[in-house]
C-alpha cells in the first residue's frame, strides 16, 4: 500500500512549489482535435496530453477530467459534444432491481474506460513527471445513476436504496482505481462534486464512509476533490483519509490550511473561469502571486486550479499561471526540458498505430 504521508513526501523532495494546473481540456487545442475526439482516442488524448507536458512542463498531469466516464460504462445515457465534456443525460436506476442488473456489467471491458487506461500507460510510458487520473466519487456517482434529485430525495425517503447504490458504485469505483494505479497513476483523485449540497453529518453518512473505503482498495495515493464552496465539509473530507485535498476558488487556502494536518496536502486554488479564462495574462500573473504569497507560511501546498480548465482557455493564460509558480518573469516561455523521456519524435513514431 501507499505510504501515507507519500505526497507530503513528494512535495518536500522537489524542494520547490509544485506547480499543477489542471489543464487536460486545453490540450485539445494544442492537438487540434475536438474533446469528444479525446475521450475515445487514447492516441490523441495522450497526443494532447504531450502538448501539455512539452509547452508548460507542469510538475504533475492529470488525463482529461471525465464525470460521465464509469456510469457510462454501465450504460447510463451520455451526451456528446464536440467541444464540451460528456455528461450523463438520464438516469438508469430507479430501483433495486435496475442495480441489480448491473452487477453483471465489467467496467474495465468499455471502450472508453480501456481508453482511458492505455493513456494513462502511455503516460507512465514516455512522461518524466508525476502521473494522476481521476475516477468518480461514490455520492456523485450515485446521483449519476439515480438522477441528481431522486439521489438528493432518497437521503431522507429510500436510504436503503441510496445506500445500495453507493456501495455498489464504491465496488465499481474502487476496480478502475486499481486499474488506473497498475496502469502507473501515482495520484487518484476522487471526484465528489455533487456531494457540496451535503449538510457534515449527511456528508459522512453518504460520501465519507465510502470514500475512506475506496481509498484503501488502491495502491495511488489518494486526493479528494470536490467543487464549490466546501468550508462546512472540511472537517469530514479531511477524516475521510486522503493525503490531499484539491480545493475549488470559493474557499480560502490560508483559512483551510490552518485546520488541516500540516501533512495533509492543499491543491488549489486559481479560479478556472473568472481568472484563468477570463482575465489577461498579466492579471492571471499578479493573481497567481498572490495566492501563492497568502500560502507561503504552508509547505503542505501545491499550486493548481479550482477544477479543469475550460478548452478555450488563453494559452498564454496558462503560461502566465506556470510562470508565477515557477517564480519566473512574466513574458517567460519554457520549452521542452527533460519532461519526456524519449525524444518527441521517437515517442510519435512509436505511437503511430494509436
Amino acid at each position: 500500500m501507499t505510504d501515507r504521508n507519500a505526497l507530503i513526501d513528494i512535495i518536500r523532495k522537489l524542494g520547490h512549489l509544485p506547480v499543477v494546473p489542471l489543464m487536460g481540456f486545453p490540450g485539445a487545442r494544442l492537438s487540434k482535435t475536438t474533446l469528444k475526439q479525446n475521450v475515445f482516442n487514447y492516441g490523441l488524448h495522450f497526443r494532447s496530453l504531450m502538448a501539455l507536458v512539452e509547452r508548460y512542463q507542469p510538475d504533475a498531469i492529470f488525463p482529461m477530467m471525465d464525470l460521465s466516464l464509469e456510469p457510462n460504462a454501465l450504460g447510463a445515457p451520455v451526451r456528446y459534444d464536440l467541444m464540451a465534456p460528456p455528461s450523463v443525460d438520464g438516469d438508469l436506476v430507479k430501483n433495486e432491481d435496475d442495480l441489480k442488473a448491473l452487477f453483471k456489467v465489467d467496467i474495465l471491458q468499455d471502450g472508453r474506460v480501456g481508453a482511458f487506461l492505455e493513456t494513462v500507460r502511455l503516460m507512465t510510458r514516455y512522461f518524466n513527471l508525476i502521473r494522476g487520473s481521476y475516477v468518480i466519487g461514490p455520492f456523485t456517482m450515485a446521483s449519476q445513476l439515480m438522477g441528481a434529485s431522486e439521489a438528493a430525495k432518497a437521503i431522507i425517503k429510500k436510504k436503503e436504496l441510496l445506500h445500495k447504490v453507493l456501495a455498489f458504485s464504491s465496488q465499481v469505483i474502487s476496480r478502475y482505481a486499481q486499474a488506473l494505479a497498475e496502469a502507473g497513476a501515482q495520484i487518484i483523485c476522487v471526484l465528489e462534486p455533487s456531494s457540496m449540497v451535503l449538510s457534515p453529518k449527511q456528508f459522512e453518512e453518504f460520501s465519507g464512509d465510502y470514500l475512506n473505503q475506496i481509498y484503501k482498495a488502491f495502491d495511488a495515493i489518494p486526493v479528494l476533490h470536490i467543487c464549490g464552496s466546501t468550508d462546512h465539509l472540511i472537517d469530514g473530507m479531511v477524516a475521510t483519509g486522503p493525503q490531499g485535498l484539491s480545493l475549488d476558488a470559493a474557499v480560502g487556502l490560508p483559512e483551510i490550511a490552518r485546520r488541516v494536518p500540516s501533512e495533509m496536502v492543499l491543491i488549489g486554488n486559481i479560479h478556472p473561469v473568472e481568472v484563468m479564462l477570463q482575465m489577461r495574462p498579466e492579471e492571471v500573473y499578479q493573481d497567481t502571486r498572490m495566492l501563492i504569497e497568502t500560502m507561503e507560511p504552508f509547505p503542505n501546498f501545491i499550486l493548481s486550479t479550482g477544477c479543469d480548465l475550460p478548452e478555450n482557455t488563453p494559452l498564454d493564460n496558462i503560461q502566465a499561471f506556470i510562470n508565477a509558480g515557477r517564480g519566473l518573469p512574466f513574458d517567460s516561455t519554457a520549452g521542452p526540458d527533460g519532461v519526456l523521456k524519449q525524444s518527441r519524435t521517437r515517442i510519435l513514431e512509436e505511437i503511430s498505430h494509436c
